[in-house]
């Protein structure tokens, strides 16, 4: 069968693919990544730093890849899908499942059809990245899978050795006006007629009447969208909460793509987020509707305490201050402090400083992890005695010897259990997974304070520059706002100090330029945190 001559072909060319890749790179204790394209003029990446660096290059990659996409006009419509040239293997189980669940579907369940799409897949575990141009049905029968763009579809040409009478005859006509002569002048709608096609002989033509301009069409309503991980449906009634939930989608999926983050309005999409599933639960009677807007609300609330938190100025109009805490984490961390003064099962600092560090590595279940470089950056030379006592008295217990936990390193931590915190006694932490991460880190910096480390401050004096972080004001001074200074008796208890010696401890803290000042007269202790550890203060 021969083509008509001059007829357009279209030929269908193969998909494109682009695949990166993260995969393990030298000594598995390195943690270091290397980061590879399917594209040969694209170099391979290491990065020692770990799989975080290397997850952030891979993303960087695959947005460079589609800005070029997009620049050279998107995926084409004569491209062959990419899944298809795949044997489908993207969306099909593999034979280790098959043998395991059953026999594997008919080739025929999910066959390729629809427009090209420009699609994008990447792995729950942060490993590969594929870029591809696939049919319609292909990308929706993908798990994981999220659609960019479509083709245009492809445009219509006459072919060239049509009777071009025949396509006139077909195409709408512009109003004419004829003369004399048979002469024919064209009217438009924006302007008279056209002398260039009008005989010389002829008599000025009549204009006709101004053609009225195309109505323009009414905007279409969008009526599908999502939201948190959820479909709104097309039929949802009323109205306007559809319209609602589908823009708090477009709006969160915009943040997400901001390059700086904008904490008031996060939060105030999560409480818009929480009006409108409240009021989706009300109208479809899901109670898990609710949940998620319980969830937007306390997300709201979190939100608006970090940025006054770390976008506000102090009172004496300061510097602005990113603050590692929130007010509410602020508060569970001096929980925790309580906690460990009031359980420590000796009273010596270096116990009490270990109980707090492990019971915070332990808040959750009962358990955590634990290494020998933790153990004596806590302790120094105190922690091997200080261990013992501990297990000795059953408030901590250990799978081998305090040597080996001594040892122990990054790669292969010792996982302790605190028998008081286990899940089945009272839970005296009301925080989640999140928050005793977040105050296990702060006490970490706290303890771990270059200058502090520097003059080899002992455990006291540590406890000293931990119970005043906790209890700060916005412009780094102690106490809360109506009272002046921590009540001297409480800080001495807290460092299992005399409350003669807290001076001696606070001045200790003035040359590690911990505190910018302090006094310790009429039974308070009066100071303020040095401005280059604001960051590290718990506000009350």
């Amino acid at each position: 069968m021969v083509a008509q001559a001059g007829t357009r072909h279209e030929e269908h060319v193969a998909g494109r693919v682009w695949t990166v890749r993260l995969a393990p790179y030298g000594r598995p204790s390195a943690g270091a990544v290397r980061l590879s394209c399917s594209r040969p003029a694209c170099p391979d990446q290491r990065f020692p730093d770990g799989a975080a660096a290397g997850r952030k290059a891979a993303v960087a990659h695959v947005n460079t890849h589609l800005a070029h996409i997009r620049a050279g006009g998107g995926p084409r419509s004569e491209a062959w899908c990419a899944c298809r040239a795949a044997d489908c293997a993207w969306h099909t189980p593999d034979p280790d499942a098959e043998r395991r669940s059953g026999p594997r579907p008919p080739a025929q369940a999910v066959r390729c059809g629809g427009p090209v799409l420009l699609a994008v897949y990447a792995d729950r575990a942060g490993r590969l990245w594929r870029i591809a141009e696939a049919c319609a049905r292909c990308a929706a029968a993908t798990p994981g899978c999220r659609v960019l763009d479509a083709a245009l579809p492809p445009a219509r040409t006459a072919p060239a050795g049509t009777d071009q009478a025949a396509v006139e005859a077909t195409a709408p006509q512009e109003p004419a006006d004829k003369t004399v002569a048979g002469a024919v002048s064209a009217v438009f709608s924006d302007r008279g007629p056209s002398p260039a096609v009008e005989a010389p002989s002829a008599p000025a033509a009549t204009p006709s009447a101004p053609v009225p301009r195309a109505r323009a069409a009414a905007p279409r309503t969008k009526r599908w969208g999502k939201i948190a991980q959820r479909t709104v449906p097309h039929d949802l009634q009323p109205d306007v909460l559809r319209a609602e939930l589908i823009d708090l989608g477009d709006a969160f999926r915009s943040y997400q793509k901001r390059p700086e983050p904008d904490l008031a309005l996060l939060a105030e999409l999560h409480d818009r987020k929480a009006r409108a599933f409240t009021l989706w639960a009300d109208v479809s009677g899901d109670r898990s509707l609710r949940h998620e807007a319980r969830r937007a609300k306390q997300a709201a609330q979190t939100t608006r305490e970090m940025h006054e938190n770390r976008g506000g100025s102090p009172a004496d109009g300061g510097p602005a201050v990113e603050r590692l805490l929130t007010r509410t984490q602020a508060a569970h961390a001096r929980t925790v402090l309580d906690y460990a003064a009031d359980h420590a099962p000796f009273s010596q600092a270096e116990v009490r400083l270990a109980v707090l560090m492990l019971a915070l590595r332990a808040a959750r279940d009962g358990t955590g992890n634990v290494t020998g470089q933790d153990l004596t950056g806590w302790l120094h030379d105190e922690a091997e005695p200080v261990l013992e006592q501990l297990v000795d008295a059953g408030w901590l217990h250990l799978p081998g010897t305090v040597a080996e936990a001594l040892t122990s390193q990054p790669e292969t931590p010792t996982a302790f259990t605190v028998p008081a915190l286990l899940p089945e006694r009272p839970r005296p932490f009301p925080f989640g997974k999140t928050t005793r991460s977040r105050i296990s880190g702060w006490a970490q910096k706290a303890l771990g304070d270059r200058k502090i480390r520097k003059k080899k401050l002992g455990a006291t004096t540590r406890l000293l520059s931990l119970y005043t972080a906790a209890h700060t004001r916005p412009d780094g001074r102690l106490g809360p706002a109506e009272d002046d200074g921590l009540d001297l008796n409480q800080a001495a208890a807290f460092c299992a100090l005399p409350p003669g010696q807290v001076a001696e401890h606070a001045e200790l803290l003035v040359t590690a330029d911990w505190l910018s000042e302090a006094d310790t007269t009429v039974h308070r202790l009066r100071g303020r945190l040095a401005e280059r550890v604001w960051p590290l203060g718990a506000l009350l």
